[in-house]
């Protein structure tokens, strides 16, 4: 595409047909604009060394807290990444954020996904698994719409030990969609409080959603679940923030799950301020063409060699809008090949000895606070990753003084759940050490 410069007077002819006078004030930085004064305030132009220079400056004031100093997991958890998945990601043949348009020259990239929908599929059990959605949450949201498309029944039941911000972007989706949501408190139990679901269920319902392990970090039994669900011919949607409880725990779909909506930052990603996230979607082989997003397919060509071919893509920009699934109108590619590369290199042995590591550091953590007084952890449920602990002050008070000593704290659940005022959601995993949880563990002490 050629680039065209505007001249003096094009510009001019441009603002006065659309009603202002400068450029400054149609992005709202001219002097009587409402955005603030430090904003307007902007340096003289510098040379390219200058701003670098400058920049190197400003990024000084960071404050780094290294990965075995964080204890805040809550849905995006601490690992370590191999270097090997970086630099295989740079290659060229996949190294790209979409699905491709042209796929038939694009079979490094559909070779990725492939072996990323077949992990997937592995690791939660299940069927079919799609070519990767925006993030978890998002996933999760696309799961219960899918759902009542599937059952043409529009009530959903959610368990609150479900991570709180991905029931808020349910929420958002279904606002404006003929979906009645219903909330189930189970944080009493930290588990499923089966009775109250019993109760709950009707011939109306489409879906039950519960996560695994769910948000206090306790492992759930879904084939209890299952039991229920079968009555009134429900799904269950199993949200998974972190997958790599399934090492040692047997996949959702092995206990009855019809889907699975998963966060695969675990595997490749990084924390990196909150984002970018990976979303994982696995269903029953029965629901597949109801599933959002693009389905990668392996096939062969006239000569019989190994090909790769989008085998379904049911969003708006392929098929008419009402016919679509979803709306998703990209994926997360590079972020799913990065996952697939992951996991790979870890096999299914090394799986399960990082699942076993974590749950080692878990139960290391859970003990050593246990000891301190004043401290106590809240149930004896089995655990992945996560605990919550009864504090004796404030957690707010515990944070800062965690800061202080360069550690990143826990979750506040008083935040999220009004009865748990003075409780924290701390998470070990791998990265964590005797070292780092003693020396944290010391810092907690020093509030009791």
């Amino acid at each position: 595409m050629r680039y065209i410069p505007l001249s003096e007077s094009d510009r001019a002819d441009m603002l006065k047909r659309i009603g202002t006078d400068s450029v400054q004030s149609l992005f709202g930085l001219a002097a009587h604009s409402d955005a603030p004064r430090h904003l307007l305030e902007l340096p003289d132009p510098m040379s390219e060394a200058d701003l670098l220079v400058h920049m190197e400056s400003k990024a000084e004031n960071n404050t780094r807290i290294p990965m075995q100093r964080s204890f805040r997991g809550a849905g995006a958890y601490p690992h370590f990444v191999p270097t090997a998945v970086d630099q295989l990601l740079l290659r060229a043949e996949i190294f790209t954020c979409y699905t491709p348009y042209q796929p038939e020259v694009s079979q490094g990239t559909l070779m990725a996904i492939y072996e990323y929908q077949t992990y997937t599929a592995a690791l939660f059990g299940l069927d079919v698994a799609n070519a990767s959605m925006y993030d978890g949450a998002s996933a999760l949201a696309e799961a219960v719409i899918m759902a009542v498309r599937i059952k043409r029944k529009n009530k959903v039941l959610i368990s609150n030990l479900v991570h709180p911000h991905w029931r808020e972007v349910i929420t958002t989706y279904t606002k404006y969609l003929d979906i009645e949501l219903v909330v189930i408190d189970d944080s009493q139990k930290g588990i499923v409080d089966h009775e109250k679901l019993a109760t709950s269920l009707c011939d109306q319902t489409a879906a039950y959603v519960v996560q695994n392990p769910n948000f206090f970090g306790n492992i759930e039994e879904l084939s209890y679940i299952r039991d229920h669900l079968n009555k009134y011919n429900a799904l269950m949607i199993v949200a998974a923030p972190e997958p790599v409880a399934f090492g040692v725990l047997k996949g959702p779909g092995q206990q009855g799950a019809d889907i699975v909506a998963g966060e695969g930052r675990s595997f490749g990603g990084s924390l990196s301020f909150g984002g970018p996230a990976l979303g994982m979607m696995a269903v029953k082989k029965e629901y597949a063409r109801m599933m959002p997003g693009r389905l990668v397919g392996k096939t062969k060509d006239v000569k019989g060699n190994d090909g790769y071919v989008l085998t379904l893509a049911t969003r708006e920009q392929h098929i008419r809008r009402e016919k679509a699934t979803s709306n998703i109108c990209s994926n997360q590619a590079l972020l799913a090949t990065a996952a697939a590369i992951h996991i790979s290199l870890l096999g299914a042995d090394g799986l399960r000895e990082l699942a076993i590591r974590n749950l080692s550091v878990t139960s290391y953590l859970a003990s050593s606070i246990s000891q301190l007084a004043g401290y106590s952890v809240l149930d004896d449920n089995q655990r992945f990753n996560e605990i919550v602990i009864k504090t004796p002050v404030d957690p707010a008070i515990i944070n800062k003084k965690l800061k202080l000593a360069n550690y990143l704290g826990g979750i506040d659940l008083g935040e999220y759940y009004p009865d748990f005022s003075q409780h924290m959601l701390l998470c070990g995993t791998e990265v964590h050490n005797k070292k780092s949880i003693d020396s944290m563990v010391k810092v907690l002490s020093e509030c009791g």
